[in-house]
């Protein structure tokens, strides 16, 4: 895949940010490894894919919040299609991490707000949360965190972000439980409206078919045995496929002190 990758014209952070697309419709596919590669193989002509200080597969960590009784994650699971996610999301490869509130209207947009913020400041951040999330700051508890390597792929007409996401893993801060899911490749098409997109034909070819993957209630699902999950059990047998993961056992590890 790094050879792949090495072929790509790069595009800097800086023209990167034509791109941001705050307000915008996402659609997220997930497949397998050697099936990225060939999806890498097809796509270089059409797009570049964003490099910072030489590196194109960058390291990525996002500390999630919810209540105590996991409201947000309820919601997802009742399929709630006005709802809300609370995180910090942190670039590791340049040290910046930002407070982000998502919110996701009934006609499957996504609006981001943020304001710059590390992991131990957000309970200084009370005021931004009490502006932009419908529950109360004092509410909010670490649920659980991840990490994962991303790459950045934008098209030649600077419409339209793909973020591709590997060596997906979780810690629950409650259960201590811990998931790696290997093998597994998290595709997300980032647009403002219907534009074209060049990827959807290389996708379709592929067989690689849209499939919602919220990071946050697979890893909550995967990493906590008290939560209920029916309506996510689909999407755990398809983890299960790729990873050879028995989302029914238990695969408890204790943090090492």
């Amino acid at each position: 895949m790094e050879k792949t990758l090495q072929s790509y014209t790069p595009v800097s952070l800086e023209q990167m940010k034509a791109v941001r697309l705050m307000n915008r419709i996402d659609t997220k596919y997930v497949t397998t490894l050697p099936k990225l590669i060939r999806l890498l193989e097809m796509a270089r002509d059409q797009y570049w894919v964003q490099e910072i200080d030489g590196k194109r597969n960058m390291p990525y960590y996002t500390l999630y919040f919810d209540t105590e009784n996991c409201d947000m994650y309820l919601e997802h699971l009742r399929g709630r299609k006005t709802r809300q996610k609370i995180r910090i999301r942190a670039y590791e490869h340049s040290g910046i991490s930002f407070l982000e509130v998502k919110n996701k209207n009934n006609k499957g947009r996504t609006a981001k707000k943020r304001v710059e913020c590390a992991a131990h400041e957000k309970d200084m951040h009370a005021d931004f949360i009490a502006s932009h999330l419908n529950y109360e700051p004092e509410r909010l508890q670490n649920r659980i965190e991840n990490r994962f390597s991303r790459i950045t792929l934008v098209n030649r007409n600077m419409t339209e972000r793909l973020t591709i996401d590997t060596g997906l893993r979780f810690h629950n801060f409650t259960t201590h439980t811990k998931c790696a899911l290997d093998g597994l490749v998290i595709i997300e098409l980032k647009r403002d409206g219907l534009t074209h997109s060049p990827i959807l034909e290389l996708l379709r070819e592929l067989r690689i078919q849209p499939s919602g993957f919220s990071k946050y209630c697979m890893g909550m699902a995967l990493t906590d045995e008290g939560l209920r999950k029916n309506r996510f059990k689909p999407r755990l047998r398809m983890v299960n496929k790729i990873c050879h993961i028995d989302y029914n056992s238990k695969f408890r590890e204790e943090e090492n002190n």
